[in-house]
């Protein structure tokens, strides 16, 4: 979808690129040019040109012939170690949710190396009607390139209609690989998924613009329909041991092995030892913790309460604390029991990551900041103050 700017037409008066939101237009020889790495196709520019010089080249969107053919929700099971994640778990369900409008059978296509004899019982008792296994030794470890190319086969023969997988770190090297191997759409980390009643086709949102607005995206001209999905955005279902379902077997293609690269060794990060994600209580801290050291403080409220320590993004760009326990839109999603912020404001982009928590607690010296808004308990004071009196109260 091409900028094309006339420069017969063109005055050089430069409306244009005072209204360019991306900064891709400027004046070069007292006529229009667009910058196409930097254009995002918003045909603002277009509106503004008091000449009309500026025109907006919409391709044609070409439709896939076969349609039709494709039927099922399938949900990439990921695992390590034979331990199924908790996002599967929790987008098999929500899969359920979406089968059941179509109506479309839930398949779950798990790649492993064996090492867990249960894990198909495991994914059918978690709301799967039938489990697509590839085991192999190859499979041990996760290789982007392996992994791709057996899925891309499976999802070749058997045409699901829509894939979804979670926005791990597994699944956001996995799942754009086999889009652009498809020629199909993705949708990445979506806070909803619902199926249109009219169209039937799959309705995905997510944060777009910092937060600002969300985004509802749908992929009408080509199959499968994709999406990732933040762990703890949807709710697990509770495991159904009397469900009965179809465990499908598939060999391994040696075609698929990937020979570019071979995995070593997996050594265990700080992002996989603390699990934010699983916690009931978190306890964050934002600007207002004024430093590293006070983080201390957080800690041993966390302790006291049985619960994980998070933070916001500026404390973290701050460098206060690890990456490991951001929350929010470039961080984890969180969905605990409590959460309580401390010295957080509650910008947009951190309310992403925790606003499905069960209660909120906001600890801020300004009644007025978003957080203590939207709070089911706001105290207003000094957290250097608050903190140590909870703390004193539950060791008691």
């Amino acid at each position: 979808m091409p900028i094309k700017i006339n420069k017969e037409t063109c005055v050089g008066c430069g409306a244009c690129v005072a209204q360019c939101p991306f900064g891709a237009l400027s004046l070069v020889d007292n006529c229009a040019f667009v910058e196409e790495t930097k254009c995002k196709f918003c045909g603002k520019c277009a509106t503004v040109c008091p000449c009309e010089a500026i025109t907006v080249v919409k391709e044609e969107m070409k439709v896939q012939d076969d349609l039709g053919s494709y039927k099922d929700i399938w949900v990439f099971a990921e695992q390590k170690k034979g331990q199924v994640a908790g996002v599967s778990f929790e987008l098999l369900a929500k899969a359920r949710e979406l089968a059941a409008q179509k109506p479309n059978q839930v398949v779950a296509v798990v790649l492993h190396d064996g090492c867990n004899a249960e894990i198909e019982k495991q994914l059918i008792s978690k709301g799967a009607d039938k489990v697509v296994s590839v085991s192999a030794p190859e499979l041990k470890d996760f290789d982007d390139l392996t992994y791709s190319n057996v899925l891309y086969r499976l999802v070749k023969e058997r045409k699901p209609e829509i894939i979804l997988c979670g926005a791990t770190t597994i699944g956001r090297a996995l799942m754009p690989r086999v889009a652009v191997m498809l020629k199909t759409g993705l949708t990445a980390d979506c806070t909803g998924l619902h199926i249109d009643p009219e169209t039937g086709l799959l309705i995905q949102t997510r944060p777009a613009f910092g937060g600002n607005i969300m985004a509802r995206i749908r992929c009408q001209n080509t199959r499968p329909q994709m999406a990732t999905v933040r762990h703890k955005v949807f709710a697990e279902a509770e495991p159904d041991p009397s469900r009965s379902g179809e465990v499908e077997t598939v060999a391994f293609n040696k075609e698929d092995l990937s020979l570019r690269s071979k995995v070593l060794e997996v050594v265990e990060n700080i992002g996989e030892q603390v699990k934010l994600t699983d916690a009931n209580i978190i306890v964050s801290g934002g600007r207002g913790m004024k430093g590293p050291e006070n983080f201390a403080l957080l800690k041993e409220l966390a302790e006291a309460l049985g619960g994980a320590v998070g933070a916001s993004r500026a404390a973290v760009d701050a460098g206060w604390i690890p990456y490991a326990h951001q929350v929010g839109q470039t961080g984890k999603t969180v969905c605990p029991t409590v959460y309580i912020a401390c010295g957080i404001s509650g910008q947009i982009q951190h309310l992403v990551g925790m606003q499905s928590s069960d209660v909120i607690v906001a600890i801020n010296k300004d009644p007025e900041c978003p957080m203590m808004k939207i709070a089911n308990y706001a105290i207003e004071g000094d957290l250097f103050e608050i903190i140590p009196l909870i703390i004193k109260e539950l060791k008691k």
